[in-house]
């Protein structure tokens, strides 16, 4: 059986990364690896951008001023991590 971990490694998201989808998509921490692994895989970059911005927008909103930093840590890094959404996206 593979561990937390263990997915997390093969998935090319960071923990925050998949905290992101975990949140926005109301599923627990392993099925969001799933997810977001698949959406990695499958030209979906564009919607993992979007959790993310979501949750800092929601995070902005409550003044969580602590998530709002671990989220735009979070995007940065996706964005830094994944080049070739950019190109795809002319962004």
């Amino acid at each position: 059986m593979l561990t937390y971990e263990e997915c997390l490694e093969m998935s090319d998201l960071s923990a925050d990364e998949i905290a992101a989808i975990a949140e926005h998509e109301h599923l627990d921490s392993m099925i969001a690896v799933a997810l977001g692994h698949y959406l990695v895989t499958h030209d979906g970059e564009r919607r993992i951008r979007r959790f993310i911005l979501d949750d800092l927008e929601q995070a902005r909103r409550s003044g969580d001023t602590r998530k709002q930093a671990l989220l735009n840590g979070a995007l940065q890094h996706f964005i830094a991590t994944h080049p070739q959404y950019l190109q795809r996206n002319n962004l």
